[in-house]
């Protein structure tokens, strides 16, 4: 019997009906129809980018990671200080996790960098420290997609494979004026399928970064340039004027908040908050969020406690430690991309109790200069602003 799950119609929920696709693909235009426009567009100006310089597929590989749910102006200069650092597979496979977090510190979405290195770990010991060029291939790899895989084979071997991510989903949407929502499967896997259909064998890697950087600089979310479009005579969206209401998206959850404490927890032999005083500082499980990065320890505060009862019992769960919570230090207000925090930072004293690592990677107690050889995430970053404020 088949297991898989069918419509009310037997279409399969993985794609779109018959009668949508057949209707699609006898309007849809040729893929030399989009390709021609698109790519005379994309040699008359596009963007002088840094990863636009080079044929090298493993710094190509290290923009398309660093560039996931990232503005562009923010990845130019960690880029170059990757590339300066790391210039190789082989030199980003032999460095230590934590040099390579502490590089990293401050781009966010931190699992990019471990998976990253696990990566060329992987092409070193696999593939003689040579990137391979399928997409089947690229997709084995520790934090590799399919849309990275997408760009990494067009771009850097020249291979026609589809990418899609917000951008192109948005040109796309508007150029076939698809009025489904995005976020369901079935047409996720029709726009990979229309994607795949246009991309053209003659310069895939050009014209993927074209649709892409379209999305970017003129078909805007909110006031898509048309005119300036080159695309714009073979637009449904914009021949209909439904171009505000592509792509359509599920209505947005409201975004939860947490209340969190952290502790400076100082050393019960050194006087606390005087120069050369040591506290605490632990490593974050591998496997999480921020995992690998170093923090001043806590957690969510649960209801009915104080926060300094949420401190006392994070600190005991976490490090096994009993400790005095102290004066207020300062407060950090941050949105992740599903829930919000404001965390609440309070000095405190060690009381007893040995540093065990019962949910955390690793501990160190250090002085304030030590702080620069860690990486943090940027929470605690303006805990340690507010630190040498003090």
């Amino acid at each position: 019997m088949d297991g898989r799950r069918r419509t009310k119609d037997g279409t399969s929920p993985l794609r779109p009906p018959s009668s949508v696709l057949r209707q699609t693909q006898k309007t849809m235009p040729k893929s030399t129809q989009i390709a021609a426009p698109l790519l005379a567009w994309w040699d008359a100006d596009h963007a002088d980018l840094p990863w636009r310089k080079t044929a090298d597929p493993y710094a190509i590989w290290v923009s398309e990671i660093m560039l996931q749910q990232t503005q562009i102006n923010t990845v130019i200069p960690y880029y170059e200080r990757w590339l300066e650092r790391f210039p190789t597979v082989e030199a980003l496979a032999a460095a230590p996790l934590d040099e390579v977090l502490k590089l990293w510190e401050g781009l966010g979405y931190y699992s990019r960098a471990r998976n990253l290195h696990a990566a060329a770990q992987t092409v070193m010991a696999q593939y003689d420290g040579r990137l391979p060029q399928t997409v089947a291939a690229l997709m084995e790899l520790k934090g590799i997609g399919r849309y990275t895989a997408g760009a990494i084979a067009s771009i850097a071997f020249d291979q026609p494979a589809p990418v899609l991510d917000g951008n192109v989903i948005r040109v796309l949407t508007r150029l076939f004026d698809i009025a489904d929502d995005v976020a369901q499967t079935a047409t996720k896997n029709h726009l990979w399928q229309i994607a795949a259909d246009l991309v053209p064998n003659e310069r895939p890697g050009d014209y993927n970064q074209a649709l892409m950087e379209l999305g970017q600089t003129i078909c805007l979310s909110s006031e898509p340039r048309c005119l300036l479009c080159p695309l714009q005579s073979d637009c449904r969206a914009r021949q209909r004027g439904t171009q505000l209401e592509r792509p359509v998206r599920p209505p947005r959850k409201r975004t939860p908040h947490y209340d969190v404490a952290a502790a400076i927890i100082w050393h019960k032999d050194d006087k606390p908050q005087q120069p050369g005083s040591r506290f605490l500082i632990a490593q974050r499980p591998l496997d999480g969020l921020l995992g690998g990065l170093w923090e001043f320890p806590g957690g969510k505060q649960e209801p009915g406690e104080s926060l300094p009862q949420t401190l006392q019992r994070e600190i005991m769960e976490e490090l096994g430690m009993a400790i005095e919570v102290g004066r207020f230090l300062t407060k950090v207000n941050h949105a992740y991309t599903h829930f919000r925090i404001t965390l609440h930072a309070y000095h405190a004293r060690h009381l007893n109790g040995r540093p065990q690592h019962l949910a955390v990677k690793d501990h160190a107690w250090v002085r304030l200069p030590d702080l620069d050889n860690y990486a943090f995430a940027v929470t605690d970053q303006k805990i340690i602003a507010a630190l040498r404020d003090s």
